[in-house]
């Protein structure tokens, strides 16, 4: 049996008394996820400074036979960085592995600690004239290991691709404390596996992110953006195809929202200007970018969505007229996670289903899940322009403590969803993430052949099972 004190006099030894809480500490902001659907328990929290510090720390855990929680902000959906289960386990946040390492102006290419808040990461960027372009609601909190290892989307990915596709290289503290420098910069490498793919995704699984090397791109220096009014989730596909025949790779952004979802914002969060009437169903907000002052981009918005209007593909529009507007225009966007939070019980899901399937999907999920509940508030918003819509299911009047209704009640709900996605081909986790909350929902789904490598890739890397146990892989 671990002799706990030694266990916490040895952490404690590798971090210092400042940074371990132990017994009798403060738990609560790391044991406790965003949303406060899960609840957990840990023996310390740790936070080391320096990545040879990590590796202190696995390898003493290891030896003692505690299990890992890695943490970055914790600010994930689906309960990835909470410690959950029966077992012995420490959190390991990573807020003080926080430095920008380097920028590159001429390779486009920041390397940073995994601790670095999103934010942080935009600035160091802009400061030499260069964009990052991950953007989301929590960037001004959440660190980039946790961005990396969930493969966050947020709203730039129709121009700039998936976290996935930012990443040039990961420094990773392995199960075993080894640790692993792959910190390169190069566009071009082709010698044998691109092994930091194994790490994002794998939500801390695998392996302890504490460095990246990621993509820097040109700064726009013209945008323009309009809040768009249609009739239908058809009208919307219809005005997607449109903009991107008629502006291209200037489409920087195409983002969904249900009249739902606006109203669950106005009537929750007052301080959020709603700039318009809400008279149609669907409402989509357009940024278009460029690196070219001269380019006209919202004659460029106005042309494309006039021609719209001709073919009553839309009801009405919105230019943004200023950098001001635009930003009230952007941060009804950003509100639909804390508005809808304040609305009731959330039960929210992460499909991305093909293109040509979104109509349908969108249909018949919220045909069938007002059937099955027809007190359920079910709103809608992502970012169509990739496939990726959330569909959530807000239930008045839920309790914490009604578990077994809320329990079947979930059940119910994912089953609709997860059916309607995997007959469309789609994915029942864009951008979130698997966690606790979608792990057997994936087993549900996920390719028998798909999971029995998955499994295999752990069983390999981390023998004992130490890594973030009980998380992601359905259970067998």
């Amino acid at each position: 049996m671990t002799d706990h004190a030694t266990f916490l006099a040895t952490l404690t030894g590798i971090v210092g008394d400042s940074y371990l809480i132990g017994p009798g500490g403060d738990f609560e902001p790391y044991v406790v996820d965003w949303r406060g659907r899960y609840h957990g328990s840990a023996l310390a929290v740790v936070k080391p400074g320096s990545t040879q510090e990590v590796s202190a720390v696995v390898k003493a855990c290891v030896a003692a036979g505690i299990a890992i929680v890695p943490q970055g902000g914790n600010t994930g959906m689906c309960g990835a960085a909470t410690p959950l289960g029966d077992r012995d386990m420490i959190v390991l946040r990573l807020d003080r592995l926080n430095k920008i390492r380097s920028v590159s102006r001429l390779g486009d290419s920041i390397a940073v600690d995994a601790g670095c808040i999103l934010a942080d990461i935009q600035k160091a960027a802009d400061d030499i004239d260069r964009l990052f372009p991950l953007s989301l609601g929590a960037e001004g909190s959440c660190q980039i290991g946790g961005n990396l290892s969930t493969n966050a989307g947020g709203t730039a990915v129709l121009r700039y691709g998936t976290t996935r596709e930012l990443c040039l290289g990961l420094e990773v503290v392995m199960p075993n404390g080894e640790i692993l420098d792959g910190m390169t910069a190069l566009r071009k490498d082709s010698t044998s596996f691109d092994t930091k793919q194994l790490f994002i995704g794998a939500e801390g699984t695998l392996g302890i992110i504490t460095g990246a090397v990621l993509k820097l791109f040109p700064k726009p220096r013209a945008r323009a953006v309009a809040f768009v009014k249609l009739n239908s989730i058809d009208a919307v596909l219809d005005l997607l195809a449109q903009a991107r025949t008629d502006l291209g790779d200037r489409l920087g952004a195409f983002e969904v929202m249900s009249r739902g979802q606006i109203d669950v914002i106005a009537e929750n969060l007052p301080l959020v200007t709603i700039p318009f009437e809400l008279d149609t169903p669907w409402y989509v907000l357009i940024e278009l970018v460029d690196t070219l002052l001269s380019v006209d981009l919202n004659e460029a918005m106005e042309t494309m969505l006039g021609n719209a209007y001709e073919r009553e593909l839309i009801a009405d529009a919105l230019v943004a007229s200023s950098e001001t507007q635009a930003a009230t225009f952007w941060k009804i966007r950003h509100s639909v996670s804390e508005g809808s939070k304040a609305a009731g019980y959330v039960i929210s899901h992460d499909s991305a289903v093909p293109l040509s399937q979104q109509a349908t999907f969108v249909k018949q999920v919220e045909k069938r899940i007002a059937e099955y509940r027809p007190d359920a508030r079910i709103v809608m918003h992502g970012h169509i322009g990739d496939g990726n819509i959330h569909v959530l299911a807000i239930i008045p009047g839920f309790k914490q403590d009604q578990k077994n209704e809320i329990a079947e009640t979930i059940l119910a709900i994912n089953t609709i969803v997860d059916e309607e996605t995997a007959a469309l081909g789609g994915s029942i986790s864009a951008e979130h993430g698997i966690g606790i909350a979608n792990r057997e929902r994936l087993g549900r789904v996920a390719n028998p052949v798909e999971l029995k490598l998955l499994r295999s890739v752990k069983a390999m890397l981390d023998p004992n099972d130490i890594m973030n146990p009980g998380k992601v892989l359905p259970a067998q």
